[in-house]
């Protein structure tokens, strides 16, 4: 998002590790600043050797502080995910991003395209992606790519999917970049089939899952209740029948009885 050059050296290492540069230019860059990161860092969340960041200044110089970038997105393989004040590349094994995604504004667009290739292809970054959330700086369009090749950045192909989708591929993060009509801009996994979420995004598929796990359970408790109570009146129409059953036996061997004793008395019952 952001480059400095040769500013005025401040007395403390620390201070410069704070951004004073300006914010996202309106809301469209903000809201897209942090779907990139935030939707990168749930992906990768579970694999400790991933660092995902943005908005972070990588520092690649170490005996000239005032060597510093700051994408909108970077994502290093084979590093620690913990927190950082900021990204050394020289205390870092010389570990460059491996992937980086700026977010175009008016204000960045000549960085994003001119100057900040440059440092990226010198850093090694495999992969540099610009994205213009207002598709009015970035041209031919607002979704663009180059991979580093034998030195040089090439352009990554971009293709149209049938819904009007534009879409290119991460080799480095093994995803896809897509420009939807609607949604706008997402990542989206092509083994899974399945587009990355932000944390409000995945907090809300998850309440929404808890509800429907909890409405589901309600149901089946309702249907386990009126199991129970269906059998608990077939359970008591078949007792019902079988004390019929034997009160209607009770009376029949009553009655043979009776005609027995009846004919012991030598009384014919067939005139009775």
């Amino acid at each position: 998002m952001t480059i400095s050059g040769n500013h005025k050296q401040i007395s403390t290492v620390e201070l410069l590790d704070e951004d004073f540069e300006p914010m996202p230019e309106g809301d469209k860059q903000r809201r897209n600043l942090s779907y990139t990161t935030e939707a990168l860092r749930l992906w990768f969340e579970k694999q400790q050797n991933i660092y995902v960041s943005g908005n972070l200044f990588i520092r690649y110089r170490e005996e000239k502080v005032e060597k510093r970038i700051a994408p909108d997105t970077f994502v290093v393989f084979g590093m620690s995910n913990e927190d950082r004040v900021s990204y050394k590349v020289y205390e870092e094994g010389g570990k460059a991003p491996d992937f980086v995604l700026e977010i175009t504004s008016k204000g960045t667009v000549t960085k994003d395209r001119e100057q900040n290739p440059l440092i990226y292809r010198n850093l090694g970054v495999k992969e540099y992606f610009q994205y213009d959330p207002t598709g009015e700086y970035l041209k031919p369009t607002s979704l663009q790519g180059v991979r580093l090749e034998n030195g040089k950045y090439i352009a990554i192909a971009s293709s149209i999917l049938p819904d009007g989708t534009l879409s290119l591929h991460s080799e480095v993060l093994g995803l896809d970049l897509h420009l939807y009509p609607d949604l706008g801009f997402r990542f989206f996994d092509p083994i899974s089939n399945q587009i990355l979420r932000s944390y409000a995004e995945a907090e809300f598929e998850r309440v929404f899952e808890q509800r429907a796990r909890f409405q589901a359970e309600l149901e089946r408790s309702f249907e386990h209740q009126a199991r129970l109570e269906a059998e608990a009146i077939a359970e008591q129409a078949n007792l019902e029948k079988q004390l019929a059953e034997q009160a209607q036996q009770k009376a029949e061997q009553k009655a043979e009885r009776l005609v027995e004793m009846l004919k012991a008395m030598g009384i014919n019952t067939d005139t009775i």
